[in-house]
């Protein structure tokens, strides 16, 4: 392994470590020319995972685009580097389940829109509107509408709860059919 800094060719491994959940390995080296440390990570190389865009040609997958468009959507926000980087093992390790080596832009940009969504509003907001290419003002008002109604949906759920049944004094339970039980009172 070359050292990124002097270009001397040898080195030597201080630490290993799986990483990605066993998919990779970490390897901390140290130059035995200048003495610096750097990390190299190993993968095993899966069989390529093409693109369909939506012009019909397929591009080679990269995951420093996918990394990079997420970077961006979710500039300024409260969240971390490596909640990035899960969302994009968890897109991948979908991406490895499936049969095909080739995906449809649009279901990768699904994907993604998925997972903020649940991340994070304005970070989905911005995916969107570039992914979806909103072509004016309503477009984009109906999605935020519909994120909106989401999360009011996602609130009533929350707060909702269950009333329990209620005992009459002959030991029936109250059913919620009529509010009075299996025996009618006076």
């Amino acid at each position: 392994m070359r050292c990124p800094y002097c270009d001397h060719a040898e080195d030597r491994v201080v630490d290993s470590r799986a990483v990605r959940e066993g998919r990779a390995v970490r390897r901390r080296r140290e130059c035995l020319d200048c003495e610096r440390r750097f990390t190299t990570y190993e993968y095993i190389e899966e069989r390529p995972l093409q693109i369909m865009k939506r012009t019909g040609e397929a591009e080679a997958y990269d995951r420093r685009k996918l990394v990079q468009s997420l970077r961006v959507a979710t500039t300024k926000r409260p969240i971390e580097p490596d909640r990035i980087d899960q969302i994009v093992e968890d897109i991948e390790r979908e991406l490895d389940r499936s049969d095909t080596g080739k995906v449809e832009s649009l279901a990768l940009g699904e994907m993604v829109m998925a997972r903020l969504k649940a991340l994070d509003h304005i970070a989905y907001v911005r995916f969107a509107s570039v992914y979806r290419r909103f072509r004016d003002i309503t477009e984009f008002y109906d999605e935020l509408k519909d994120l909106d109604a989401r999360a009011l949906r996602r609130e009533m759920e929350r707060y909702q709860r269950e009333l329990p049944l209620v005992e009459d004094p002959a030991g029936a339970e109250t059913g919620p059919e009529d509010g009075r039980g299996s025996e009618s009172r006076p």
